[in-house]
């Protein structure tokens, strides 16, 4: 925390820190600080904003290169600045990074490959990439980790980590937005970044995904040259897709480029429910040696994510339903999904998201932004106490990244026109008889195993239940004679008692002499022969 201040005071930060909820308890401390008495770093707010972020480290370079590409959100010489965050992080020495990767794969950098160049091809906040050439003469990239970037993720974690609970604690929306449990998620993401092993795996799971698209290339993973520190795969030559500008001097058709960036993310989330989640322009390139048909090719796929079906077929009947203007599809699907407390009254959120889509239909759809909506959802969501769901964190992440470069690439991109069909084929798909006898086909196995259960199962439960009724009618025979036994006690006592209050009565008739005496005599012996008689038999 003492550093995150520091950093920011240090760049003249403080005052937009100052103006959040959750600091203005803390005012006081950057009134006190001496970092505020120093003279502070000079530059535009834009450079001074990048070079905090990179001064914090990994996390926050991330959160920076995450908001760069929303030129719709953030005015244009921050938007600037953070797009230098995406290839431009300071690099570690090579010799370093040749050291680790003589470490991780046991050999001398000589004997594993013909040529390894020590300047870094390129710098990330979590890793780096070299150029290098196989001894079979194949060309390679080198990804190896920052040395000591476990215990500084580590260390960032724990803040994040204290912010979230200061922000359960004491932030009205916290029980809401969950930020404890957004952490959580964002920890996961991150710790998996840093096993490059797991990166090859995504990447050659993304390969096999869309093994012979025109649209995306995946490099080509060399296993055996795999470490969690170092990973080694085909080496991608392409346009970066920031530069816009050398795309069209080549011709490329950026409007199909585009379109296909669009169709590349629905497949990923709808039809393959696997998707790169960390596309940012520094990890894309685009291929041009036929202009007229560009063909993405991606890097780095350190993040990518999953959705449970639920999830996958909600979100596909939201987008839906919203492009249909069936406000109240939407509400239903947000209460069936959980997404809004169960006691939600659907005609008040069917109109409350109507308040909200009408206003943006009355655009053009290629006006619309998803930030822009996402914006007002959260305002929405505030009202209705619509929880967010930790779990779609790298979806909304994911897609305002590519709504962004996709509107940086051609501003008349339809987003709609161009998902709208794949939807509505995934949805026809997955309820299509095919799809739902390959689902019953795949789990065959499982079912006849089940079938194959069922007489062992029922044989149990049938002598369960004749065990039950033996060991119900036992009980009830017991039962039956205690009873009996019960009122058989109840009535030797009941005639103890009487017998007892007539022998009593008898001597009290004699002790007071009274007339006639035989009565009492009578009392007497009649008592006491009861009492005999009842003891007898007891």
């Amino acid at each position: 925390m003492l550093t995150i201040h520091r950093v920011l005071v240090s760049y003249g930060l403080d005052d937009f820190v100052r103006a959040t909820h959750l600091y203005r308890p803390l005012r006081f401390f950057f009134w006190l600080s001496p970092w505020t008495w120093f003279r502070r770093r000079r530059g535009t707010r834009g450079e001074r904003l990048r070079r905090a972020l990179e001064d914090l480290g990994p996390i926050f370079v991330k959160f920076g290169q995450v908001v760069s590409t929303r030129r719709d959100l953030l005015p244009a010489d921050i938007a600037d600045e953070l797009a230098k965050l995406q290839d431009r992080v300071p690099p570690f020495p090579g010799e370093a990074a040749k050291a680790r990767v003589e470490e991780a794969l046991g050999r001398p950098v000589a004997e594993l490959f013909r040529a390894f160049e020590v300047t870094p091809l390129a710098a990330a906040s979590i890793a780096q990439v070299h150029a290098a050439t196989l001894q079979d003469g194949c060309q390679v990239v080198v990804k190896v980790l920052r040395p000591g970037m476990r215990e500084v993720i580590g260390r960032d974690l724990e803040v994040l980590h204290t912010l979230a609970g200061l922000a359960q604690d004491y932030w009205p929306d916290s029980l809401r937005l969950r930020p404890r449990e957004i952490v959580a998620e964002y920890e996961k993401t991150i710790v998996n970044e840093l096993d490059l092993m797991r990166e090859a795996g995504n990447a050659s799971q993304l390969k096999r995904n869309f093994a012979g698209s025109p649209m995306l290339h995946v490099p080509e993973v060399h296993w055996d040259l795999c470490r969690p520190e170092v990973m080694v795969m085909e080496r991608i030559h392409g346009v970066p897709i920031s530069e816009v500008a050398r795309l069209r001097e080549l011709g490329t058709d950026i409007p199909k480029l585009a379109e296909n960036g669009v169709k590349i993310f629905f497949t990923q989330v709808f039809s393959h429910n696997f998707f790169h989640a960390d596309m940012h322009p520094g990890n894309i390139f685009v291929d041009v040696s036929d202009p007229a048909n560009p063909r993405y090719a991606a890097v780095d796929f350190g993040i990518v994510g999953t959705l449970d079906p639920r999830d996958q077929l909600y979100l596909a009947g939201n987008f839906i339903a919203f492009f249909e203007r069936d406000y109240r599809k939407v509400a239903v699907l947000h209460i069936e999904s959980g997404w809004v407390p169960p006691g939600t009254r659907v005609d008040e959120l069917e109109s409350a998201v109507r308040t909200l889509c009408e206003p943006i239909f009355n655009k053009p759809l290629k006006d619309i932004s998803f930030g822009i909506v996402l914006l007002h959802l959260f305002e929405v969501s505030r009202r209705f106490q619509m929880q967010i769901q930790p779990q779609l964190f790298l979806l909304q992440k994911t897609l305002l990244n590519i709504e962004g470069l996709g509107r940086e690439l051609y501003p008349e991109l339809d987003i709609w026109k161009t998902a709208l069909p794949i939807l509505r084929d995934w949805m026809r798909e997955r309820n299509s008889p095919r799809t739902m006898l390959a689902t019953f086909r795949d789990h065959w196995p499982d079912i006849a195993e089940s079938i194959r259960q069922v007489p062992v199962i029922a044989r149990r439960a049938m002598r369960r239940a004749y065990d039950g009724e033996l060991v119900m009618r036992t009980e009830s025979e017991s039962l039956e004679r205690l009873r009996a036994e019960m009122r058989r006690d109840r009535r030797h006592s009941d005639a103890v008692f009487v017998a007892g209050a007539v022998f009593l009565g008898g001597i009290i008739w004699l002790s007071l002499a009274t007339q006639p005496a035989w009565i009492g005599w009578l009392l007497t012996a009649g008592g006491a022969m009861l009492l005999a008689r009842r003891f007898t038999r007891r």
